[in-house]
């Protein structure tokens, strides 16, 4: 699968995919301080499913109902920082019990 992580998007879940072998790109790598609409845009013409931990991406997208080729919002706990997520280790599949279900549970995805 082909992915582009939004700037909002933790850094760590960058790692475990590219861990995993997966495509993606990440906009704090390409373009920091990007507007939404044009990330949404850029994902879509490049064929990637956006992954952000951004809300305002649901207004775009469902509530404005502009174009995507899909979204995964994913949502970790206020608690948890990126040191503790990175904690978890590089790779979803080495994570432990709880952080795996944390992965699969807090994850949405709508195309």
């Amino acid at each position: 699968m082909r992915f582009l992580a939004d700037e909002s998007c933790g850094f760590s879940v960058v790692r475990a995919l590219r861990a995993e072998g997966h495509d993606i790109v990440a906009i704090a790598e390409i373009s920091p301080r990007e507007e939404d609409d044009d990330v949404r845009e850029r994902a879509l013409k490049d064929d990637r499913l956006l992954i952000t931990e951004d809300k305002d991406f649901g207004q775009l997208v469902y509530a404005d109902m502009r174009s995507t080729g899909g979204v995964i919002f994913i949502r970790f706990p206020a608690r948890a920082t990126e040191s503790s997520r990175d904690s978890c280790g590089t790779s979803p599949t080495t994570w432990g019990k709880s952080h795996r279900k944390l992965y699969h549970h807090s994850t949405r995805t709508r195309a």
